[in-house]
């Protein structure tokens, strides 16, 4: 990540309980701290590179903790008015010695918490902060704290071997190279079906998933993951459903912003899913060879359904957005309303079909969604998760 390596920094002098910070390892986002206090500390966050916005994801390292002290950390440049902060959200915290002593992992943590209008802002943007307060469960510990679950790009290249190297999975799971990042990273394309009998499987109609565009929505990548691992399982759903459906799966489109720990853009400092009509390959090129192997699927068989994984930092639920002509067509087409319904339908606690929306907004004319759904693809959503 741009060339640095983590320093290991001295403590000042013994007794010095200062907390030591450190942002520069895959995914990590922070720029500045100030001490403010003994125990209380101001966090600034690096924007997304080249642009001087779009701060939400956090991800950093904290050592030289004190045990049972009452801490607060206070992030003073988010610039959305509105966050799920204010509704409950938590942030997460990771302790090393808790993961090595009582096998626990990302736990979220957090009293007093504020998200509010501060008195700093740039360029006329206001800011805003997140405050919170804690104490660290071991003394000398290295803790992390992030925004939401990471998950890396190591991450998802672990993944992939072990399904490459699986004698089972293997055998309906094809693992290519769709194309390489600006940064020279692999974005992968997954092909899963199962092998047709004799001749057939021509008919087969396709199923398009993708997800990860906006960097510092990991929860798309845990929602790709738990699809992944569902559909090449061996259930009898997941054989019915690759003895029926030719799955094409992008399970990172934006890799460059997942590595340096962007929130929303690729190292173009654009948002990637506003360039599904441009034609500048060498720009995005995850996004044009996305686009042309969807043309190439279409060109062989029926595209059945796409869906591109997001997470929504302000709104509760999961939920659909989806296109609808204002007159709608006639059969044969199927009413994009009918699979989010049925999702509701089949597990109400976790899909909210009153949160869907089907209006194709001018602003969204560049996204995967709207544009897949103009290429001819009826059934084209978009999937988000708080």
């Amino acid at each position: 990540v741009r060339g640095l390596c983590p320093l290991k920094q001295i403590l000042h002098q013994k007794g010095d309980n200062t907390l030591i910070f450190e942002a520069r390892f895959e995914s990590g986002n922070l720029q500045k701290v100030v001490k403010v206090n003994e125990f209380e500390y101001q966090l600034t966050l690096r924007t997304d590179l080249y642009t001087s916005r779009h701060t939400q994801w956090y991800y950093f390292q904290v050592s030289n903790t004190q045990a049972g002290m009452p801490y607060r950390f206070t992030i003073v440049n988010f610039t959305k008015r509105n966050s799920l902060y204010k509704r409950g959200l938590r942030p997460l915290l990771y302790s090393e010695a808790d993961a090595k002593k009582h096998k626990v992992g990302w736990r979220r943590t957090g009293n007093e918490i504020k998200y509010y209008k501060n008195n700093a802002g740039q360029g006329g943007q206001p800011y805003f902060s997140l405050t919170w307060t804690f104490q660290f469960p071991h003394d000398r510990d290295t803790c992390y704290f992030a925004h939401c679950y990471p998950y890396t790009y190591s991450n998802l290249q672990k993944y992939l071997v072990a399904i490459s190297k699986d004698p089972v999975k293997s055998k309906f799971c094809k693992i290519h190279i769709l194309c390489h990042s600006l940064a020279g990273n692999i974005v992968y394309v997954l092909t899963i079906t199962n092998p047709p009998k004799s001749g057939k499987g021509t008919e087969r109609k396709a199923v398009i998933l993708t997800a990860r565009v906006h960097p510092g929505e990991t929860n798309s990548s845990w929602i790709m993951k738990g699809f992944l691992d569902y559909i090449l399982g061996d259930s009898g759903k997941a054989q019915l459903l690759r003895d029926n459906f030719v799955f094409k799966v992008v399970p990172m489109l934006n890799p460059d912003g997942v590595i340096v720990g962007n929130h929303r853009c690729s190292l173009t400092g654009q948002d990637l899913n506003r360039k599904y009509r441009s034609n500048v390959k060498k720009c995005y090129p995850s996004i044009w060879y996305t686009r042309n192997m969807i043309k190439r699927v279409m060109g062989e068989r029926d595209v059945f359904l796409y869906c591109d994984i997001h997470g929504h930092n302000r709104k509760q639920n999961v939920f659909m957005y989806g296109c609808e002509r204002k007159q709608q067509a006639k059969a044969p087409y199927v009413h994009p309303r009918i699979f989010p319904l049925l999702l509701s339908k089949s597990c109400p606690d976790k899909f909210s079909f009153p949160d869907c929306r089907f209006r194709v907004r001018k602003s969204k004319e560049g996204t995967g969604r709207v544009v897949m759904w103009k290429m001819g693809i009826n059934n084209s959503y978009t999937l988000e998760a708080s």
